[in-house]
């Protein structure tokens, strides 16, 4: 039997980690703050130990950690992953091609297509595609949603587009 990884061990995962987030956090929320005073490094460190070490020691705050973090490393990334991408659309301020409208339009599209590959790859665009456009009244909701995109869009289309022919006269 192959001996299981240390990294991915219990002992690792469910009680080192947490341990140290929750150290890590408290020391520096302490230290930011000056709470207990300038200079106060060993005893931030101290409150912090025993705040983590608490925290090891009741198992429903340490679950709801350990269950936490991996949303918080998925959506950063995500956040990464759109202001990465939102940076090549917007560009520099000097010189700029793009108009705003051109960067709303840009930016609207980004935001579709990333949240529509995250449905993609988890597994659910099926789900979804059934549950808007499928049999048992799932026809109607999409026709609906596509009906109240469209109006949005006249709406939008009208109020921009009188506003400005309104002031250039």
């Amino acid at each position: 039997m192959p001996a299981e990884p240390f990294l991915l061990s219990p002992l690792f995962t469910e009680l080192i980690l947490p341990f140290v987030l929750v150290f890590t956090l408290i020391f520096a929320i302490l230290q930011k703050s000056n709470l207990l005073g300038e200079g106060k490094k060993q005893i931030d460190a101290l409150i912090g130990l025993v705040v983590g070490l608490i925290l090891i020691a009741f198992p429903g705050p340490r679950e709801i950690i350990v269950l936490l973090m991996p949303f918080l490393a998925v959506s950063a990334v995500i956040l990464l992953v759109f202001m990465l991408l939102y940076g090549f659309i917007v560009g520099k301020k000097e010189g700029d091609v793009l108009g705003r409208p051109w960067k709303i339009a840009f930016g609207t599209i980004l935001t579709l297509a990333l949240v529509s590959y995250l449905i993609f790859i988890t597994g659910n665009w099926e789900w979804i595609w059934n549950l808007i456009f499928g049999q048992g009244g799932g026809s109607q909701i999409g026709i609906n949603l596509l009906l109240l995109i469209v109006i949005a869009g006249a709406i939008i289309a009208v109020v921009k587009g009188g506003g400005e022919s309104s002031s250039s006269s």
